[in-house]
């Protein structure tokens, strides 16, 4: 699902204490001869709180159903994000549809500013004090996937030495 990262690790939920968190759910309806079908859709976020999160959606004409659905979908697109004394390691821009999310690090204390769908995914990762922007669409569907977009794209400077087969040192001296 996240090809199109590079140094992604994907993770199995085996072993893992997940948390899910309810992003939204949408009745939505299906116009037929026979008359109105409303069925619901439900977008979830898990993560165990300490760097590793994934998304996902399920469909069902019940609530809980779908909730259900989307959680089992979540556990099978976890990632690992590399976090820094419980920030984000730079800032970073993501984008999905008409979403565009802004994320960026902030000192100790500062708490986690975000709204609705940035939040609980932020929250779900195990970040602790970040600064967000949403711009654009608000859609659920596509925030989730902007911020998962920005998430994604984050590299420690250890990734970063290791890419450029340089030591951490010369990373931050240049």
């Amino acid at each position: 699902m996240y090809q199109k990262y590079k140094n992604v690790e994907t993770v199995k939920p085996g072993g893992l204490e997940l948390k899910d968190r309810l992003v939204g759910v949408q009745r939505v309806t299906k116009v037929t001869k026979g008359g109105r079908a409303f069925g619901f859709s439900a977008i979830v976020v898990v993560g165990d709180e300490n760097g590793v999160v994934g998304h996902g959606l399920g469909k069902s004409k019940e609530v809980s159903e779908a909730i259900a659905k989307a959680v089992e979908d979540a556990k099978k697109n976890l990632v690992r994000i590399p976090l820094m004394k419980g920030t984000i390691p730079h800032e970073q821009k993501g984008k999905f549809g008409g979403a565009r999310v802004l994320l960026m690090p902030a000192s100790e204390g500062t708490g986690v500013i975000a709204g609705g769908a940035i939040r609980a995914v932020l929250e779900a990762v195990g970040v602790h004090d970040v600064l967000s922007k949403n711009q654009g669409s608000s859609n659920p569907h596509n925030v989730v996937k902007a911020t998962f977009d920005a998430l994604l794209q984050l590299r420690s400077a250890e990734m970063v030495a290791k890419q450029r087969g340089i030591s951490l040192n010369k990373v931050f001296n240049g």
